[in-house]
């Protein structure tokens, strides 16, 4: 097995274990952790058939602890947002805009390499609006599922909603998407194109390896 797999998951696990162990709500660790639970397997799952570039793994991981976290505490009570409240001022607790903010920057790398090692867009014009576009859309899905969770689950939703009394929470939430895909692909996109660069060297040569 591709030894950057082993540590993705070695190092994954054990925080994994650390959020499960009496989190804020059950519930609500479910709801904001699920996309751990569904998305690191089909990393796994498909890694040999469509093994991903070093920087997208660790901003994978980075992201999923990012939500491991904030399944553990929930976003309103992260400490780190507490005390960043208290540091600059702030009314409330905005770790939940970090959260939202690697909900576009992950998702724009995620993205700039499917359709750079997937379709004709490697060296287009459109591939950096198109990458944008797929991080906002996934963005607004994932207040609608929000939504659709608060209304069938009312109160116990909540937490998961973390609106905490602003009225724009869902706006600011896509906003900060929106501005973390455009920081990703402005900081991130020759390094990434060299990591994709080497991560396909690597897989030919297993390819034609004995």
């Amino acid at each position: 097995m591709d030894r950057r797999l082993v540590w993705f998951v070695a190092l994954l696990v054990p925080v994994l274990a650390w959020s499960w162990i009496h989190p804020h709500d059950r519930f609500t660790w479910w709801l904001e952790v699920l996309p751990v639970v569904i998305g690191v397997p089909l990393v796994v799952a498909f890694h040999r058939r469509f093994p991903l570039s070093t920087l997208l793994l660790v901003l994978i991981w980075c992201h999923c602890v990012i939500l491991i976290v904030g399944g553990h505490y929930t976003y309103a009570r992260v400490p780190l947002g507490d005390w960043a409240r208290e540091w600059f001022g702030w009314s409330r607790n905005h770790y939940d805009k970090l959260g939202h903010f690697a909900q576009g920057f992950v998702p724009a790398i995620l993205a700039r390499e499917l359709l750079v090692r997937t379709s004709p867009l490697k060296a287009s014009r459109w591939l950096g609006f198109l990458v944008v576009c797929v991080c906002l859309a996934f963005s607004a899905c994932y207040e609608l599922i929000e939504w659709l969770t608060a209304i069938a689950s009312g109160a116990a939703a909540e937490d998961f909603l973390g609106t905490q009394g602003d009225p724009w929470d869902t706006q600011t939430d896509m906003a900060m998407a929106l501005v973390g895909a455009v920081c990703a692909l402005v900081a991130l996109s020759r390094w990434h194109d060299r990591s994709i660069a080497r991560v396909l060297v690597r897989a030919r040569k297993n390819e034609t390896a004995p």
